[in-house]
């Protein structure tokens, strides 16, 4: 089973932005519809964007028109590019396909939005 590597989370004041890629090394996921998920403290693992094989996006209410999801199929690789960052969206982001067990699950990545 393929793990997906999730990078780019960071501190950031809010309001600020950041870039999180996704990688699968040794498989491809073009033909998956993949999400970004994420978890806060104490709370449940969340799907907040998603995207099909043929681009088609969807968001939670709570990140949409912040948030875009996008990937490029040649380097196995999904983003989630986030612009007016709230606390709120402090958590460990993931990326997984929504179809359960195709990937395992990385080590996600930590967001941390905090003046």
């Amino acid at each position: 089973q393929v793990q997906l590597v999730e990078s780019g989370g960071g501190l950031v004041q809010p309001g600020g932005s950041l870039r999180l890629s996704c990688a699968a090394s040794g498989s491809s996921f073009s033909s998956y519809r993949m999400g970004w998920y994420r978890q806060a403290p104490g709370k449940q693992r969340e799907l907040v964007a998603t995207i099909t094989s043929g681009d088609t996006t969807n968001y939670v209410t709570s990140v949409k028109g912040r948030f875009t999801i996008s990937r490029d199929n040649g380097k196995n690789t999904v983003y989630l590019q986030m612009n007016s960052l709230k606390p709120e969206d402090t958590a460990v982001y993931y990326c997984n396909a929504l179809t359960p067990g195709v990937f395992r699950w990385g080590q996600g990545t930590q967001v941390t939005v905090s003046s």
